[in-house]
Parts: C-alpha cells; sequence; structure tokens
C-alpha cells in the first residue's frame, strides 16, 4: 500500500493506509479515538485508544510537510481527529 506526496512515493502499512482512507472519505468530520478504533482496526484486542495517536503520529510523518504543525490531519483537543483538505 503505498501513497504519492509531492509526488513522491510513500509506503504504508495497511493500518496506516486503512486509517488514512477512512479520514479521506469523511473529511471535514471529528472522529474520536474510541469510534476510529471500532471503524477502521479489525483485531481491537490488543489494540488501546491511545495506539490511535500513534498512527496519527505515523502518518502525519509521511504525508505533512510540517508534522509538528500539521495541515491535513487535525487534532480537536478534546474530542479526536479530522482530516482537512486546505483550500
Amino acid at each position: 500500500m503505498t501513497l504519492t506526496v509531492r509526488g513522491s512515493t510513500v509506503p504504508t502499512t495497511a493500518t496506516e493506509f486503512r486509517l488514512l482512507d477512512y479520514f479521506a472519505r469523511h473529511k471535514g468530520r471529528v472522529f474520536s479515538r474510541d469510534h476510529l478504533l471500532d471503524s477502521v482496526w479489525r483485531d481491537t484486542a490488543y489494540v488501546t485508544p491511545r495506539s490511535v495517536d500513534v498512527y496519527v503520529r505515523r502518518i502525519r510523518e509521511k504525508i505533512e510537510p510540517d508534522p509538528e504543525n500539521p495541515r491535513y490531519l487535525k487534532t480537536v483537543r478534546g474530542a479526536g481527529y479530522r482530516f482537512e483538505v486546505p483550500k
């Protein structure tokens, strides 16, 4: 599973790809960690809500020009995460 980011091919894991795909299909909506676990992870036996944070950080490192100041994958404090497409 690969992405093309600014003209370069970027490999992803299956879970990273599924998570990013889910965000892209629902851009602009805010999702809690628990909602993302229910919707994206297939086997949640060994996954905690904090695992979502780890995957979001990994995706940001791959798609964001500046992962510390994300343009696309935003944190909504106290609520979860949202995928935005800048205008």
